[in-house]
């Protein structure tokens, strides 16, 4: 009687497979070809591997197949099967070297028993011999290898005739389970890569929604505090948000936290700048365009309409498009549908809409240079956001979030010391938040100690100090507010709240020079030549009095 054959792996696939007919070459040709065609047609390896299973049983016309997995910690686990029902298949579980599945997975070479029943070794995990006892049953089993690692076991059962024929199912296996050797390395390659990918974005979703969340939002003033109320109430509806105000004080950050609080914060959320793009390209890039539309329109593009699907887009500067795109948007908003240039099959698209401006949109609708009916569609719920100069108590409390920020990603421990602070409170900052910002990064970087001194800031000698001379009403007056705001609403200029000392030598008909110099010549004359009281006229420090007067060589006159 026929005894289990252990065969070299380096010998497996060169074994003398005697005389065979034409048709046996055949068929095996084709079980190759169709299970190599299975195996590359997905990547789900459950369904492949099954597939690949029931073609070689039925074109073999093997009894069963199975295919064995390395599991990890929890040893081998019965991951295919044909011919094995449900239950047979959950017994099937191996450790490395039990039985002949687990002698094949640590020696890495294939095994050949002609009769199950006359080798001992042969375990039977799964109880399925049982069934054909009366009959002689032949067992293959080859290692699934792939980069010269054993990943698995492909096994077959089959009668076994007196003329044998292991030889051949032994070469054919041995092809098999390479193809899914491969298969199963390439399957675990993109699953990695798919997880890595999937917890990245994770991750940033994550810090996106901890940054733009509106609790975490830097803003303790009144004025602040009233924006914040209207977030939270608009938030979880679907209207349609024009967000109003000055260039740089956080309208899309606003814009984000509605995003946020509302059921679609599970959607995409969609930016676009309307003044950074022409009208022919911002239509396309809002509707999308079919190949041909255009020259250079070489393939069909999805518009941000579409893209936003199901969550949020965020335009900006809405104020600043022609007529004919208002025209345009406005057929979207009330027909909920878009078409792509050079299109003419209307998409249907279910977007919540926030616009922003700076520009003051009533002034051109009277104007017009914007249509009435689009301005009074997007006006649906109107949110203002105040300049920083209307809420100069929240700069502290900013310039700390920023540092914060700059020395986490720097691995610094910079302060910034009490008359620096003073100087970022009492500048104008026509660029608002955007403008602390980038001054709060500049500074920083270039500071060589850990405290921020006065003298620190790199603008200082140019713009912070005339800033400063300047501040009041007349420099109030300078920028245009875009927004029509109640009296109630708007910060009291710092010169109407001038302290005594100042409001001494601000006598009726005196009328303050333009140039720093001179400012600073006028002020010295009115107090006397005593630069304290100087200083205090101008609204600066002594120490940021000294420095300019220094700076433009005043010599201070002694009386």
């Amino acid at each position: 009687m026929e005894t289990s054959v252990l065969v070299p792996p380096h010998k497996a696939a060169s074994l003398p497979h005697g005389s065979r007919p034409g048709s046996r070459a055949q068929v095996e040709l084709t079980t190759i070809y169709e299970i190599s065609k299975i195996l590359s047609s997905s990547l789900d390896i459950e369904r492949t591997f099954r597939s690949a299973l029931n073609t070689l049983t039925t074109l073999m016309l093997y009894r069963r197949a199975m295919v064995v997995l390395d599991d990890g910690e929890e040893g081998l686990k019965l991951a295919s099967s044909i011919g094995l029902s449900p239950e047979e298949q959950l017994q099937g579980r191996y450790r490395s070297g039990e039985g002949m599945i687990g002698k094949v997975f640590a020696s890495g070479s294939p095994i050949v028993v002609p009769n199950i029943a006359a080798e001992p070794r042969f375990l039977n995990r799964t109880g399925a011999r049982d069934e054909d006892s009366d009959q002689m049953i032949g067992f293959v089993a080859v290692p699934i290898q792939s980069n010269r690692r054993t990943l698995g076991v492909l096994t077959i059962d089959r009668a076994s005739g007196p003329a044998g024929g292991f030889r051949e199912d032994l070469r054919l296996l041995t092809m098999v389970a390479n193809l899914l050797g491969q298969a199963l390395l390439l399957h675990r390659g993109v699953s990695a890569e798919r997880k890595q990918l999937l917890d990245e974005t994770r991750r940033l979703k994550g810090e996106l929604k901890g940054r733009y969340s509106i609790d975490n939002a830097v803003g303790a003033s009144k004025l602040m505090q009233e924006v914040f109320a209207q977030v939270h109430q608009v938030g979880p509806s679907r209207s349609t948000v024009l967000l109003r105000g000055e260039s740089g004080t956080g309208k899309e950050v606003v814009a984000r936290a509605i995003h946020e609080l509302s059921p679609r914060n599970g959607g995409p959320f969609i930016k676009v700048n309307c003044a950074a793009l022409t009208e022919t390209l911002l239509e396309s890039e809002l509707f999308g365009h079919e190949k041909g539309a255009f020259t250079g329109a070489s393939s069909e593009r999805r518009g941000r309409f579409e893209l936003a699907n199901g969550g949020t887009l965020f335009l900006d500067e809405i104020g600043d498009t022609s007529p004919a795109f208002q025209a345009k948007l406005l057929r979207v908003l009330q027909e909920r549908e878009v078409e792509r240039v050079g299109g003419n099959r209307p998409i249907k698209v279910d977007v919540r809409l926030i616009f922003a401006t700076n520009r003051y949109l009533e002034k051109m609708v009277a104007a017009g240079t914007f249509r009435g009916d689009l301005y009074y569609r997007i006006n649906v719920v109107s949110i203002y956001l105040p300049p920083l100069r209307e809420r100069r108590e929240d700069i502290p409390p900013l310039v700390a979030h920023f540092l914060e920020r700059f020395n986490k990603d720097n691995h610094r421990k910079l302060r910034v010391s009490t008359g620096a602070m003073r100087i970022l409170y009492n500048c104008y900052w026509p660029g608002n938040v955007r403008e602390l910002e980038n001054c709060i990064e500049r500074t920083a970087t270039m500071t060589k100690g850990d405290v921020i001194e006065e003298l620190d800031f790199p603008c200082f000698n140019d713009r912070c100090l005339t800033r400063m001379l300047h501040v009041g009403a007349e420099a109030a007056e300078a920028v245009e507010t875009p927004i029509a705001l109640p009296v109630s609403r708007r910060a009291v200029a710092p010169s109407e709240a001038a302290k005594p000392e100042r409001q001494q030598f601000e006598r009726a008909g005196d009328e303050k020079p333009e140039g720093e110099r001179e400012r600073l010549v006028w002020a010295m004359e009115k107090s006397g030549w005593v630069q304290a009281k100087a200083a205090r006229l101008l609204n600066i420090t002594a120490r940021q009095m000294g420095y300019a007067l220094q700076k433009h060589n005043i010599e201070v006159r002694k009386f």
